[in-house]
């Protein structure tokens, strides 16, 4: 076994890898950008070692620098997780020449399975069916638009290279093509720095089911059972399970021993996936759609049903050692289910979030893990993919898996940061969640009903209003009663007002009166109830009108973030809180909805658009968004060039709207 390992990744895998190293009595080396500087996966490994800035092609995406990180530190072998270069050709073949271990496949096999386009000839020749579709390598615009046509539509552009959902497009309409093909490009060559497409029939009403594969390098490739990966979104995983509620015992033989194929067809050894696309109205057929020759995000709920580690079964077959067991060994026990925790906000359309975690808590209890990159302090940025976490849970069947997991994201909370694990749990009490009627286009169909964000709770109001009592209440053993912020006045104390309002909300008015052992709270036109809280650390305790609730509790720069008894909140006491407030859509002023870079402007100064046509597009985290001018009119603002980059909600386009003068003279002019 080896002495010692370089981790070529960065948040929640590369922790989780490093806790096997750990378990192992193996010495882990961390690698770090600048933004990751005393990031959770730098402090639990032995060696943390810089790359460079944080752009990823400067850093994680150098094989240059993470090889000499790995010779300077005396690695005898590199594990990169999944993503950035875990499926990189060029990484496996310096670490071969350096004298070093890739904890993964041969190049031959990552070469057979990396390209889409020769993995689907590849399986093809197998005996294998594979959608149906245009593989071409090469293939310019023009024949990727002609592929389009002649397959039909509704069709997917794909990028021949990476995976994840990046640069994945449906494309319904042939008008929709040029500006599709060019986003997918962008995007695909963003990511992996290839922007070869290619292009399928999109297979709407379907189930999305993978297969996990292990070979050593001792002739044996054996499955371990599947995973149902159909609860997508712009189609990247968000929920996955195992076993696939969809498949019988004769079924699930079928696929794994035509995953198994696939792996004997390229000489595969380590960790890898087959995915399959199964038609959701004929669950016996079934396409091939890809292998990731890689560790997956989602393979938690494979050990957890199978009680196997896969990090270390990798690196023992890396380093030589046979499978310890056949196929005829593998038993799966139980059910487990696995959500991603993104640093995003539904409610805005899933778009990215930042910030620094302020107060963590992460959930305990029977079949209950996470493996997260969160520490508080942690500062989440915009250079890099948004998940921040995993919550997975086991049970012996189905339904306590699923409510396990239901009760575990109730007890996440990062505050400082929005995430979508309210979204998560509405997910997960879906009816056809519940029954295993999976597919990937139910989050698309259900729409905003799994997404609204919902009025804060007048509990969560009533505690922020006590939560900024007692922060006014002065602290110490003598008390001065003029010290006192609580609005006293000869009879009996006033109401103090407290204006509290979340983001989307209309601002409540919260009233307070007496101190925070004994106090009154009105909530809007609510009755005034009595409230009692105290606080220790980041907890605060309230008791309002007999009932009582804990919440983890942060206050900076003017919000008070809360979680406890129900969804995060996040409040602050009431101003004007956006430019984009000045007569709202209508005024025409566009403000970016997420921090990040302006990839792409799409109109000039002068410009006469309409509702809904593209001015510019920003990225962050690896996704595109297209802003689009909210009125008629002439583009009069585009303050900011592409490459620069945008905050929150910072100005960076206005649309002078048309009135009926202006068109007059327009139709003159013309």
């Amino acid at each position: 076994m080896f002495g010692t390992v370089l981790v070529a990744n960065r948040g929640e895998i590369a922790v989780r890898v490093i806790r096997s190293l750990r378990a192992m009595g193996v010495r882990s080396v961390a690698v770090y950008s600048d933004a990751d500087a005393g990031a959770l996966h730098t402090r639990v490994a032995d060696v943390a070692v810089r790359l460079g800035p944080a752009p990823a092609a400067e850093s994680y995406l150098s094989i240059d620098r993470v090889v000499e990180a790995a010779l300077r530190t005396g690695a005898q072998a590199v594990h990169p997780g999944y993503g950035f270069l875990s499926e990189n050709v060029e990484l496996a073949t310096a670490c071969e020449a350096a004298g070093i271990v890739f904890v993964g496949p041969p190049v031959a096999a990552i070469e057979a399975m990396a390209d889409k386009i020769r993995a689907k000839r590849t399986v093809g020749a197998a005996g294998v069916p594979v959608v149906p579709g245009r593989t071409e390598p090469g293939m310019d615009d023009d024949a990727v638009a002609a592929a389009a046509v002649e397959i039909g539509f509704p069709v997917l552009l794909k990028p021949s290279a990476g995976g994840g959902g990046k640069g994945m497009r449906v494309v319904r309409d042939p008008a929709e093509l040029p500006d599709q093909i060019a986003a997918a490009r962008r995007e695909a060559r963003g990511s992996f720095g290839d922007d070869t497409l290619l292009v399928e029939r999109y297979i709407g009403a379907a189930r999305h089911v993978e297969v996990q594969v292990l070979g050593d390098t001792h002739g044996t490739v054996v499955h371990l059972g599947e995973r149902e990966c159909s609860l997508q979104r712009r189609h990247q995983k968000v929920i996955e399970e195992a076993p696939s509620p969809l498949l019988d015992p004769g079924m699930r033989a079928r696929m794994g021993a035509a995953a198994v194929e696939v792996a004997r067809a390229v000489g595969y050894t380590g960790a890898g996936t087959v995915e399959f696309i199964v038609d959701a109205e004929r669950p016996d057929h079934f396409f091939f759609l890809e292998m990731n020759t890689r560790l997956q995000v989602e393979h938690p709920v494979t050990e957890a049903v199978t009680g196997l580690d896969l990090v270390e079964l990798q690196l023992r077959v890396a380093a030589g050692e046979p499978l310890p067991f056949g196929q005829d060994d593998v038993r799966l026990s139980g059910h487990a289910i696995e959500a991603r925790v993104y640093a995003e906000d539904p409610a805005r359309g899933f778009l990215p979030q930042s910030g620094t975690v302020l107060a963590l808590r992460e959930p305990t209890g029977p079949g209950v893990r996470v493996d997260s990159s969160l520490a508080a302090g942690s500062v989440v940025g915009t250079d890099y993919d948004p998940m921040l976490a995993k919550v997975v849970a086991w049970g012996p069947d189905r339904e306590t898996a699923r409510r396990r997991l239901v009760a575990a994201l109730g007890d996440t909370a990062v505050l400082g940061v929005p995430t979508n694990t309210a979204f998560l749990r509405a997910l997960l009490a879906d009816p056809d969640v519940v029954a295993g009627a999976l597919d990937t286009g139910l989050i698309e169909r259900r729409g905003g009903a799994l997404t609204a964000a919902g009025e804060a709770p007048a509990e969560g109001l009533a505690a922020a209003a006590l939560a900024l009592l007692l922060e006014d209440e002065p602290v110490g053993a003598a008390v001065d009663p003029w010290d006192m912020r609580d609005g006293w006045r000869i009879g009996e104390p006033a109401w103090t007002l407290r204006r509290l309002q979340a983001a989307g909300d209309e601002p409540v008015d919260v009233r307070v009166r007496g101190w925070a052992g004994a106090a009154e709270v009105r909530v809007g036109d609510g009755p005034a109830l009595p409230a009692r809280a105290s606080r220790d650390g980041d907890e605060l305790t309230v008791t309002l009108d007999g009932t009582t609730t804990r919440y983890l509790l942060a206050h900076h720069d003017g919000t008070v973030w809360l979680a406890g008894g129900g969804p995060t909140v996040a409040l602050r006491e009431h101003e004007r809180l956006h430019a984009a407030a000045e007569g709202g859509a209508a005024s025409g002023v566009v403000t970016s909805p997420m921090p990040g870079t302006v990839a792409v402007v799409r109109a000039e100064v002068g410009d006469r658009v309409e509702v809904g046509d593209p001015l510019l597009v920003v990225e962050a985290m690896k996704m595109e968004h297209v802003l689009t001018a909210p009125v008629a009119g002439t583009v009069t603002e585009l303050p900011v060039p592409a490459g620069r980059s945008v905050r929150l909600d910072e100005r960076v386009a206005v649309v002078t709207p048309e009135t009926p003068e202006s068109a007059a003279a327009q139709g003159e002019g013309g």
